[in-house]
């Protein structure tokens, strides 16, 4: 499964306390060849480790080793990682596994072996690649695509696709003369832009994200003036033909430079909120405050840098920087994904979380919010 699949109740039911062991295996992946041939092995490399972790495990009965190492088999068959994207992450527990191609990277590999599965991997990632909708569109028909980074799906709810059958007499028109004229002059093709707006409204209604929406020039603008508010909304328009029988991967390319601007845009204004946040003393940075705000609910927004990863050491509540050989001892616990828990703790709260680039926080720490209230005193 990808991003797009990543939905609130799939999350609630990662959670869920496991039997012992639950495993997640983490692996950073890789897109082109050389280096894609060996990610097989690499897996097969992390689910060999997880039998022997397992073996010298004394909670862990031979039968229930046995169990868990046959879901993880029947997960790397089940893959083909000749399609991998840049981090896999696999879950296994008694009788269930599955597995997940996630667009944003992961530091290193991983095998944690617990009682509940780490989302954290999958949380950043959907943070990350912020879900979005698309609308092709030409006379005859319009397809709904639901977008998740760079992952592009067609969606068949919501009444789309939704296709117009062409005024017969000019398609014999234009069938004699070759002449194929384009527009919206008359009132059925009028009305089938009025259904895809009426369509585009309860896909917002009901799952409101930043729509992007893809045709010719003369059908954005009419499309616009049938006098409704959906397609008026839209975040970004693309004036480009063809596209409404196009296949994902030419949709995703055709609308690219528009996705990457509206993420640009969402990342300036969450550092505009920050920077009016710190005069109005709402403004927390630096992993340690950060991550206090977010553990007690209080971010409304998250901005961290996206390569941003950090090490800590857990005492008395705070967090301390911690090298990369540190351990969990007598003096604190270590905790090597705490900005991943960061962002989860903020996402199980509302808060919004945005990724910026590297060195857009260099003054705050690299990672800031917005705070909903402040103690008093």
């Amino acid at each position: 499964m990808r991003t797009n699949d990543l939905t609130n109740e799939v999350l609630a039911n990662l959670r869920k306390p496991r039997p012992y062991p639950a495993v997640t295996l983490v692996l950073p992946t890789h897109r082109t060849k050389p280096d894609k041939l060996q990610d097989p092995v690499r897996l097969r490399n992390l689910i060999a480790e997880t039998g022997r972790r397992l073996a010298e495990d004394p909670q862990v009965s031979a039968a229930v080793r046995a169990d868990v190492i046959e879901q993880l088999e029947q997960a790397e068959n089940e893959l083909d990682l000749m399609y991998a994207l840049d981090t896999l992450v696999v879950f296994a527990a008694r009788g269930e596994h599955q597995f997940w191609q996630l667009t944003r990277r992961a530091d290193t590999e991983r095998i944690v072996i617990n009682d509940t599965f780490l989302t954290r991997n999958l949380v950043a990632a959907r943070a990350q690649n912020r879900p979005y909708w698309v609308l092709t569109f030409d006379e005859e028909k319009a397809r709904l695509w639901s977008g998740a980074g760079e992952q592009l799906v067609e969606e068949h709810r919501y009444g789309f696709p939704i296709e117009h059958e062409p005024n017969v007499s000019e398609r014999e028109r234009a069938s004699r003369t070759g002449v194929y004229d384009t527009g919206y002059r008359d009132e059925a093709e009028l009305q089938h832009l009025r259904d895809v707006d009426a369509g585009l409204s309860k896909v917002l209604e009901a799952e409101p994200r930043p729509l992007l929406v893809a045709g010719l020039k003369h059908g954005l603008t009419a499309l616009a003036d049938v006098g409704t508010r959906a397609a008026r909304n839209a975040l970004a328009t693309v004036p480009k033909g063809g596209l409404a029988n196009a296949r994902p991967s030419v949709v995703l390319e055709a609308v690219a430079p528009a996705r990457a601007e509206l993420l640009r845009g969402r990342a300036e204004e969450a550092l505009r909120r920050l920077g009016e946040a710190i005069g109005r003393t709402e403004f927390v940075a630096g992993i340690d405050e950060v991550w206090r705000a977010a553990q007690e609910g209080r971010l409304a927004l998250l901005v961290v840098e996206e390569p941003y990863r950090q090490k800590v050491r857990l005492t008395g509540g705070h967090l301390a920087p911690a090298g990369d050989e540190a351990v969990s001892d007598e003096s604190g616990e270590v905790r090597d994904d705490i900005v991943d828990e960061t962002v989860e703790a903020a996402l199980a709260t509302e808060a919004e979380v945005v990724f910026v680039a590297d060195g857009a926080l260099a003054e705050h720490g690299r990672i800031a919010g917005v705070v909903r209230y402040t103690w008093a005193g």
